[in-house]
């Protein structure tokens, strides 16, 4: 893999630092990217170089357009980008739709949806064998809410979610014959900082007894998954929605 990039947005935490490490381990150049939290994000990158792995930071909103052209110089920098994992995201605290404001809406669509979006376009301009590019993978993030709906919780979460599966089926029809594979990865409920940023430090002990296996995931679970997808051990996987859920997703 020397030489080869992989960008993973929001990586400085949870299911991207996971992501990131594992990547370095197998040989990737990882470009870590962070919205607001640069000690994190340069914990990653030295406990990568610790290792023996090559790995950069870069702060950038994915929402918006110059953030993501500079992200995109800085993987330039670093070798060939070959993959990019659209893992940022935020997630919030429970509300019915009723209250929600149009800001937290729009707030949610606008990093969730409108940022893979954008990174993903920056990355066919890269990658595209029409282009001059060698081809590549694209591994979105969604979630099992994007099939459960979320209601009474996080609807708008849900519907970004469900935004990116449609965007992975309709993109990798889009780019499959300029040599570039677009799948995602649907986690149910893991393990992460992201039910405390939404309000709910709790929720993954309170939903634990009602799952399937009884027991959440945990970032690597799901970083393995996003990994095999984008190895050339899934070369003939394109538009495929892997569930990492522990059978969540499949619930009534």
């Amino acid at each position: 893999m020397h030489g080869n990039v992989m960008l993973v947005t929001g990586g400085s935490r949870g299911i991207g630092a996971a992501t990131a490490h594992l990547a370095a381990q197998a040989g990737y150049a990882v470009l870590v990217n962070y919205a607001a939290d640069a000690r994190a994000a340069d914990a990653v990158v030295a406990d990568i170089r610790r290792r023996g792995g090559t790995a950069e930071s870069v702060r950038a909103d994915v929402s918006i357009e110059a953030d993501v052209e500079a992200m995109f110089a800085a993987a330039d920098a670093m070798g060939r980008l070959r993959v990019l994992v659209n893992n940022a995201g935020v997630f919030d605290q429970p509300s019915p739709v009723a209250e929600m404001s149009l800001a937290r809406i729009e707030r949610n669509f606008r990093i969730n949806v409108f940022g893979s979006f954008l990174c993903a376009g920056a990355a066919i301009r890269r990658m595209a064998v029409s282009r001059g590019g060698a081809g590549g993978a694209i591994v979105n993030l969604t979630s099992a809410a994007a099939k459960l709906g979320a209601g009474g919780e996080n609807v708008d979460y849900a519907a970004t979610k469900g935004a990116v599966d449609s965007f992975t089926v309709g993109l990798a029809r889009e780019v499959a014959a300029d040599g570039i594979r677009v799948t995602a990865v649907r986690p149910g409920i893991i393990d992460t900082e992201i039910h405390a940023s939404g309000g709910r430090p709790d929720r993954v002990a309170d939903m634990t007894p009602n799952l399937p296996m009884r027991r959440p995931g945990t970032a690597e679970e799901v970083a393995r998954a996003i990994l095999w997808l984008a190895s050339d051990d899934a070369a003939y996987s394109t538009g495929a929605i892997l569930d990492v859920s522990g059978g969540r997703s499949i619930l009534p």
